[in-house]
């Protein structure tokens, strides 16, 4: 069963190691998620990995408060296209699709998080060499940050931040974040990592964490 509430307190650290986590399935047949971060019920303000086995979808759907997605394996498809492994999409507050996986996939995905005002589509492949900036506004910034081995990074945090790794590992003053590992600082907390013998590539949000609350 899918927790209601699950890293609701946005004042405090929250780390999720996404790899660890029993996979629990969704009212739909083929469809199983990793919570991270929930709040409510079906229709939740939530963070998630979603694993669609081949052939699985879910019904047609409205994102009344926005979606964004990282496609992490295989291919996720909607009637609007087919989007492969290491793709960034956001779908804005008003936006619908029919989600779901012909050969069967998994993603990275952020429910109900969008300001109310963000109207912005976007599908964006990302790259591997590099860092890379995905989306900026007045509301948040969203990038790819790529790590050499044993290299340090900072970040100042005014906002709020959230990461996810996606590939290699870092390592903080007193945590150590593995591929799919899922982290949220509050506002004033900085990040500090150092990156592992294999370096390593980060998804990196800083937006204030309230955004999209009903």
């Amino acid at each position: 069963m899918t927790p209601e509430r699950l890293n609701t307190e946005l004042d405090q650290p929250a780390i999720m190691h996404s790899q660890d986590l029993p996979w629990l399935a969704s009212p739909l047949a083929g469809v199983e998620r990793r919570p991270l971060y929930r709040l409510g019920g079906e229709q939740a303000r939530a963070t998630s990995l979603v694993r669609y086995a081949p052939g699985s979808h879910f019904s047609a759907h409205l994102h009344d408060a926005g979606e964004e997605f990282l496609v992490l394996e295989g291919v996720f498809e909607d009637q609007h296209g087919q989007y492969p492994a290491g793709t960034y999409v956001r779908n804005p507050p008003g936006s619908s699709h029919t989600p779901g996986s012909s050969t069967g996939c998994m993603i990275f995905v952020r429910l109900r998080q969008f300001h109310p005002q963000d109207r912005e589509q976007l599908v964006l492949p990302l790259r591997t060499d590099a860092t890379q900036p995905l989306f900026e506004n007045i509301h948040e910034r969203v990038w790819v940050e790529k790590l050499m081995p044993g290299a340090t990074f900072k970040q100042d945090n005014a906002r709020g931040l959230e990461l996810l790794v996606l590939d290699g590992a870092v390592n903080g003053s007193d945590f150590a974040l593995k591929p799919l590992s899922w982290m949220r600082l509050p506002a004033g907390t900085p990040l500090e990592v150092v990156a592992g013998a294999q370096g390593a590539r980060l998804w990196i949000k800083d937006a204030t964490l309230e955004l999209g609350l009903p």
